[in-house]
């Protein structure tokens, strides 16, 4: 009986202690991963790291701040996310900058906006030494790792298009989502009753159109309004027209159509005026190319979301000036984001905008 006592004591033991080593494993097993899966939040230390870097970035490495050795020679780029007329007045914004500076930024636009044809120009900035990058991110999900790679040589930063996930030092443009609930509340007034709409665009996967759709869909929630068709057109002027065409053609009881990019208003204008819908199927849209403007003044255009892409060019460059001069001594803007804003241009305010523009781009 004592024996079958201890025996049963010393087994119990045995389990106990097997139980507790195993748990403790387990333990430093989980903690272990915890801490090399969390980011950092604190800037890394050294001269390259950015005291000002407070925001964490979610690639789980700190911002870094490279300061040019050499001020006078600085080589700094702006690069778009295609070719469209929009990116004239950002390029204004940029040209201003440059006079004010006595500096030069190299404006690089993807012929065909193409994520590929980024990607190149990318690493052949950083391959020639340039001392700062300013880039609307075609794919900010699939691009990530192209830009943490720049980021590793040289300042990065992000306009009209971000890549939040990246190394990136900051995003200078529109709050897109908010952009896009502004744009809601225009169209939830063009359609009291509610309706059908169609939204186009090159490409969805663009942080600033998946964003935008998003603050739209919130914004016409509860309002009795159906999105019955998404379009990509991948940056094609005449696949974004024959887009709208065959919408038109497709909902016979179709009352709206939105284009989230600036070429899609001129392309939906035209589609408009052609099929003799003009009136019967309104368009809100964003951005001010003059094929919008002009589709606003004749009424086949009922408003547009217009952003700031002549201070997204002026912004950019002075933010890479100010980065590759100053370093670490330069404080990054809360959250690391600066917005831009936007505004509604309809019937009302679309003369006193074109002029406001003209000044502008003449001032540039």
């Amino acid at each position: 009986m004592n024996r079958s006592r201890v025996s049963t004591s010393k087994l119990f033991t045995v389990l106990l202690t097997t139980i507790l080593s195993f748990i403790a494993i387990s333990c430093e097993k989980e903690g272990a991963s915890s801490s090399s899966s969390t980011p950092t939040v604190a800037p890394a230390s050294g001269p390259s790291a950015s005291a000002g870097a407070s925001a964490t970035p979610a690639a789980g490495e700190a911002p870094k701040i490279f300061k040019a050795s050499d001020p006078s020679a600085l080589k700094l780029a702006f690069v778009t996310n295609n070719t469209s007329e929009f990116w004239k007045i950002a390029s204004a914004g940029v040209h201003k900058y440059e006079k004010e500076a006595n500096i030069q930024v190299d404006i690089k636009m993807p012929p065909n906006g193409k994520t590929e044809e980024q990607n190149s120009t990318l690493e052949n900035l950083v391959s020639q030494g340039y001392n700062g990058i300013a880039v609307s991110v075609i794919a900010p999900a699939d691009q990530v790792q192209n830009i943490n790679r720049a980021a590793k040589k040289t300042n990065v930063i992000t306009f009209d298009s971000d890549s939040a996930s990246s190394n990136r030092l900051l995003y200078i443009g529109t709050n897109n989502f908010a952009a896009g609930q502004t744009l809601g509340k225009e169209i939830v007034k063009l359609l009291p009753s509610g309706g059908k709409m169609a939204v186009f665009v090159g490409t969805f996967s663009a942080d600033n159109a998946a964003q935008r759709l998003k603050g739209i869909e919130d914004t016409i929630k509860g309002h009795n309004i159906e999105i019955v068709a998404r379009k990509e057109d991948a940056t094609d002027r005449a696949k974004a027209r024959s887009n709208v065409e065959d919408v038109l053609n497709a909902y016979s009881d179709l009352n709206l159509v939105t284009g989230l990019w600036s070429y899609n208003g001129p392309a939906i204008a035209a589609a408009l005026d052609a099929s003799g819908k003009k009136g019967k199927v309104l368009a809100a849209v964003f951005d001010e190319e003059q094929g919008t403007l002009d589709g606003i003044k004749s009424g086949t255009i009922q408003c547009t979301c217009v952003q700031k892409p002549f201070q997204f060019g002026y912004l950019s460059s002075k933010w890479l000036h100010d980065l590759a001069t100053q370093g670490d001594a330069i404080k990054l803007p809360e959250g690391r984001v600066i917005d831009t804003g936007v505004d509604i241009i309809n019937s009302a305010n679309v003369a006193d905008f074109e002029k406001n523009l003209a000044s502008m781009k003449a001032g540039a």
